[in-house]
């Protein structure tokens, strides 16, 4: 089908992102809509910007944490063993009666 059957197609512009690896995305937008400023790489995922020459980086990907990983932020190492000797006392006492 052309367009005589389909009607006039809108205006459209076409809009380069750059990612960190260099990859170029160009999709294309109706004239009057608003551009983003970043953009998905289409190849690689990453975030892209029209910027050729500073790219935005890549987001860190922070590993997983265990549960004690969160215990250690929250409390100090002079906590943790403040309330090691108290659960040991209180063990302790527990085998003598």
């Amino acid at each position: 089908m052309g367009e005589a059957e389909r009607g006039d197609t809108a205006p459209r512009r076409r809009v380069s992102y750059f990612c960190e690896h260099g990859h170029e995305s160009a999709p294309s937008f109706a004239a009057d809509a608003e551009i983003p400023d970043s953009w998905d790489c289409v190849r690689c995922g990453l975030p892209a910007s029209q910027d050729r020459e500073h790219p935005p980086t890549a987001p860190r990907v922070e590993p997983y944490k265990s549960h004690l990983a969160y215990v250690k932020e929250r409390r100090s190492d002079e906590d943790g063993a403040a309330l090691l000797e108290e659960a040991l006392q209180a063990l302790r006492q527990r085998r003598n009666l």
